[in-house]
């Protein structure tokens, strides 16, 4: 192996602490779509697909640990705890601190625009290229080192409060737009307890939808969601950062038709009109 050729695996290995078997992966996990990279078939290369494959990867991961971790909590426990320990947040630091934002392939356009989120996007997409190449309990291994011992304290991140609620409305202030919380439906459980629907609206658009059987545990679940496609669709953002179009105040509205005079309609007008379409004279 040339000296050339051995640098990328050298890399990698320093990143990850693993040896590629299938070196292309793990160059794909580091390019966005940004760079308009082409094979010679003309199809777009970049880590899109990776990290859809990271994602799934990490939340059963994730969730498998703190199943054996926790065994005396029920289900709604293991499921919050999970979601703060693979929240964007923590993802976009570790890959940070990896050293990802200086091997990744990314236009610096596209990077100012985004922010952090394409290297948390690019961890996944890593983890996606590990579990292809290496296989499940390699990718755990990685996964334990590099995320759960080394960055997270998994027993108090299960006590941290996540405001998901206050973060969206932080967000609009910010960003200049509205974001309401309306319950939308309420119906009784299988357990016959009362529960609550709610969506958030940024801007006018529906962001996320929330169940809960309270109307707090509701709204947070709903911006929970909305905070998610913020942070992945592109498109989304885009929609809800598009000013308004601006219509007349009602009242002024009103105004304006009191003050219209009405028109006054005799017989004569009609008949006058009547002759116009006929074309025949007005009889006296």
């Amino acid at each position: 192996m040339t000296n050339s050729r051995k640098e990328p695996y050298l890399l990698f290995y320093r990143l990850t602490g693993i040896i590629p078997d299938n070196l292309d992966l793990y160059e794909m996990a580091m390019c966005h779509k940004s760079t308009g990279v082409k094979d010679f078939k003309g199809n777009s290369v970049n880590n899109e697909r990776l990290e859809f494959l990271g994602d799934a990867i990490l939340n059963s991961i994730v969730a498998d640990i703190v199943y054996h971790q926790f065994t005396d909590k029920e289900e709604g426990f293991l499921t919050d705890t999970r979601s703060k320990i693979v929240q964007r947040e923590s993802l976009n630091k570790l890959a940070i601190e990896l050293g990802i934002p200086k091997i990744m392939q990314l236009s610096s356009k596209n990077g100012a625009l985004h922010g952090n989120n394409v290297f948390g996007n690019a961890f996944e997409a890593l983890i996606g290229a590990i579990y292809l190449d290496q296989g499940y309990e390699r990718c755990k291994q990685f996964i334990e080192s590099k995320l759960i011992a080394s960055c997270i304290d998994v027993n108090k991140m299960a006590q941290k409060e996540v405001n998901f609620k206050s973060r969206l409305i932080e967000w609009g202030q910010s960003n200049k737009v509205p974001v309401e919380f309306e319950v939308i439906e309420t119906f009784h459980d299988r357990r016959h307890e009362l529960t609550f629907q709610t969506h958030v609206l940024i801007n006018g658009l529906v962001g996320g939808l929330g169940v809960g059987h309270s109307k707090k545990e509701s709204h947070q679940n709903a911006a929970k969601m909305a905070l998610k496609k913020l942070q992945e669709d592109e498109d989304f953002i885009e929609q809800v950062l598009q000013p308004k179009p601006e219509f007349p105040d009602i009242e002024e509205a009103e105004l304006t038709t009191e003050n219209t005079e009405p028109i006054e309609v005799t017989e004569t007008t009609v008949q006058e009109e009547s002759a116009e379409q006929t074309n025949k004279p007005i009889e006296n």
